[in-house]
């Protein structure tokens, strides 16, 4: 894509978001769209959000589990950027209407205690850079309308971000096999779902040094003090107004996404 198509095409999405209207997938317009020109559209909108004040506090990893890849149709990773204003209170109520088709997916939230750069970063290098975990529910949201998404439409619309829910609650890494790690996914008091942190590229820390080593190769460091959420270890479920969904994770304990009860219009 030109430097004009990549314009158009974050404009499209900027647009969705302020008028809360869902468009056609990108790819339709724009046929030939690479995952490298999805990034470009995607760094096209950060830079209009940081410009327009907003601050970058982590980043996600997407489509990391097979049930999400089989969901979504996809067959490889993704990443997006974590922005001040996606962070929610634990039970606090949320407001729906900020979001156009909302999904929640339960996650093990990596605070990072010191930078952690790629490309080269290793599984050592990654634990070494973790301060704590938090459990956390990811509220993922799409531009694209129905979700009707390939790979290149996530990612031009940052990988389908929408907001997190973190817990209070910080743990240490030392004694925790992530990969083990199991959780029960409620909805207003109802077991929906269950999964383990192997789902998660066969651990949540291979997701972290999967995007050290992505955004290594772009120039970009993971800060000390940043978020980042590595994937999601059920697959995503659709919420409502009015619904409260609990992720309970075995060893780091639980976070809570509550929803207000009326959209906003």
């Amino acid at each position: 894509m030109d430097p004009g198509s990549v314009e158009k095409a974050a404009a499209a999405l900027l647009d969705a978001y302020a008028t809360r209207t869902p468009i056609a997938p990108l790819t339709a317009s724009h046929p030939g769209m690479s995952v490298a020109d999805a990034y470009a559209v995607q760094l096209a909108q950060v830079e209009a959000w940081t410009g327009a004040g907003a601050r970058i506090k982590g980043h996600k990893v997407g489509l990391t589990s097979a049930a999400m890849q089989r969901q979504m149709g996809v067959d490889q990773p993704d990443f997006g950027v974590l922005l001040d204003s996606m962070f929610f209170q634990d039970s606090a109520p949320i407001d729906t209407g900020r979001f156009l088709q909302p999904r929640v997916e339960p996650e093990v939230a990596f605070v990072l205690g010191r930078p952690l750069a790629g490309p080269g970063a290793t599984a050592a290098d990654a634990v070494a850079a973790v301060e704590y975990v938090l459990p956390a529910l990811e509220v993922i949201d799409s531009r694209i309308a129905d979700w009707k998404i390939t790979l290149p439409d996530t990612i031009a619309d940052n990988a389908s971000s929408g907001g997190v829910v973190l817990g209070t609650r910080p743990v240490r890494l030392d004694g925790l096999d992530l990969s083990l790690m199991g959780c029960l996914l409620h909805r207003d008091g109802d077991l929906i779902d269950t999964g383990a942190g192997g789902a998660v590229l066969g651990s949540p820390i291979n997701a972290l040094v999967w995007l050290a080593n992505v955004l290594g190769e772009r120039g970009v460091t993971l800060e000390a003090g940043h978020v980042v959420l590595p994937g999601s270890i059920t697959a995503a479920v659709p919420v409502a107004p009015g619904e409260t969904l609990t992720a309970t994770f075995a060893g780091i304990g639980s976070v809570t996404a509550r929803f207000g009860k009326e959209a906003r219009t």
